[in-house]
Parts: C-alpha cells; structure tokens; sequence
C-alpha cells in the first residue's frame, strides 16, 4: 500500500519556521540536518508517521509559487484538529495572525493562519 510519508511547505527562514511549527503549532522535530549552509528538517504531529519538510524557499520557482498562493489567499496546507475554536484561541493567546477566523464551510469549520515564513495554513475540523 502507498502511503504519505514526507509533504513539504516552502519557507523563508528554515529556524524561524522550525521555531514557529515546533514551539508554536506544538509538531516534534523528526530531523535536522546542517547540510553546510542549508537546513534539513522535518516536523510531524506526535504519534503520526507523516512529516513535514520545511524546505527552503528561495529558488525562483518556490517564490513563484508562494507568492502566487498568498495572492490568491489560498492556504499551502491543510491540518485537521479536533477542536479548531479552541485551538484558534491558543494560537491567537500566542500571537498568531488569523487572516480568516473559524468559519463554517458545509460540513467543516476552518480558519487560516500565518506561518510567519511566508505562508497561508488553514486549520480544518469536521462538523457534525
């Protein structure tokens, strides 16, 4: 069977998103490598296999891209929580910016968030 095991988020600053996805969005770090000059680091959710590369976004084509994102307000992932107005509020008492406060979209409730790095997040929580 096939299944996720690395996705990867462009990001301006590999320490800061690292800071910001390990102390702030509450992911362990699964890997982190000095390659001499770039970082390579991984986060995941506690007790999920999946990770998160934080990879460097300063090529032509990444800052193609996320720009384009941000322009267009899309987030460049999606993370599921169990209780997103909860989480909102964790978030928003550690700082966080909310571009998009939780709203009920059919069956689910999301908000988005700034990473801070350079990227649009959106929370997700399905309701019902």
């Amino acid at each position: 069977m096939i299944r996720i095991a690395v996705t990867s988020v462009y990001v301006d600053d590999e320490e800061r998103a690292h800071a910001f996805y390990t102390d702030v969005l509450g992911f362990e770090t699964r890997t982190r490598i000095d390659l001499g000059g770039a970082l390579f680091i991984t986060v995941g959710a506690p007790g999920q296999d999946v990770e998160l590369l934080l990879e460097p976004g300063d090529s032509p084509i990444a800052r193609q891209y996320t720009r384009g994102l941000r322009e267009a307000g899309l987030p460049c992932i999606v993370f599921g929580v169990d209780d997103l107005r909860a989480e909102y509020e964790r978030l928003r008492g550690l700082g966080v910016v909310f571009p998009q406060e939780p709203t009920e979209q059919g069956p689910i409730l999301t908000a988005v968030l700034d990473d801070t790095v350079g990227n649009l997040v959106q929370l997700a929580q399905p309701l019902g």
